[in-house]
């Protein structure tokens, strides 16, 4: 059974950070490109951040271009986002996903607000 289990969401202050974690297990992870989605309340969902099976590419959406980072961890099946320098526009929910196989996580709610 495939699964994507994200964590690491909450309440932070603008200008504050996060790292998400994304754990993978029913799939072959090692060989599978990873991303990041994220929807904000009344917006379509978007893309973050990519990251291709090996680390060896990686890819970002303007917006978070030099504050957000993607990385892999292809021993323990997990993809991570660390999110610096938050912003309130970066509130949402974050989805990390295998999207060529059609695999989601759940989500997990990001609110940046003093």
């Amino acid at each position: 059974q495939v699964q994507l289990v994200e964590s690491g969401g909450g309440l932070v202050q603008p200008g504050g950070s996060l790292r998400l974690s994304c754990a993978a297990s029913g799939f072959t992870f090692s060989t599978s490109a990873m991303s990041w989605y994220r929807q904000a309340p009344g917006k379509e969902r978007e893309s973050v951040a990519g990251i291709s099976n090996i680390g060896n590419v990686r890819n970002y959406a303007d917006s978070v271009k030099g504050r957000f980072t993607i990385s892999r961890d292809n021993i323990k099946n997990t993809v991570y986002l660390q999110m610096n320098s938050l912003k309130a526009e970066d509130t949402a929910v974050y989805y990390c996903a295998a999207v060529s196989r059609g695999y989601w996580g759940q989500g997990t709610q990001v609110t940046v607000s003093s």
